[in-house]
């Protein structure tokens, strides 16, 4: 009986929800930023005195709350691909940033705000580190113009960047 009350009681909060329920959230001004991103990019990657070369797609989704960005480029003699999620925070009023790849399965998260004069995000997090254990990134972005970012990533307390990358929008 206990079994059938529980069930009762889930099912009226579930069937009650959408009368009280807000609106779900909208794209903002921030979003529109993030939305500049959509579609096909080369990228060319340097790190450790190596250059690599390969492609980025984006795409707004989720009703354009999220950009979610796919990476296809050749590192170390293997193919690498990243995924990343981006959107902005109303509530931390921060940029919010999930990257996940093919060399591991942690993800590295980020928050960061963005200066409309320098045309620049700069977000800092934790994610894996070389060795596995967590480590902190500070990742600097660029929107040079609409068809160039200049990113420059940076690990631990490094005055200099581990990586950085400039994207060209593919025509």
């Amino acid at each position: 009986m206990k079994t059938v009350r529980s069930f009762c009681a889930v099912a009226v909060a579930v069937l009650a929800a959408p009368a009280g329920a807000q609106e779900p959230p909208k794209p903002g001004p921030e979003h529109a930023l993030l939305k500049k991103l959509e579609g096909n990019w080369d990228v060319v990657m340097k790190y450790g005195g190596m250059e690599t070369k390969g492609a980025v797609a984006y795409k707004m989704e989720l009703g354009g709350l999220w950009l979610v960005g796919s990476l296809d480029v050749e590192m170390f003699g293997t193919k690498f691909a990243g995924k990343s999620l981006d959107t902005y925070d109303a509530a931390k009023k921060k940029y919010v940033s999930v990257w996940i790849d093919s060399m591991g399965t942690q993800p590295m998260l980020l928050e960061g705000t963005y200066d409309k004069d320098k045309k620049t995000l700069t977000a800092t997090g934790s994610g894996p580190g070389m060795d596995g254990k967590p480590t902190t990134y500070k990742s600097v972005t660029t929107f040079t113009d609409d068809n160039t970012i200049d990113v420059s990533m940076y690990m631990g307390d490094g005055k200099e960047p581990m990586f950085t990358s400039v994207y060209k929008r593919k025509k």
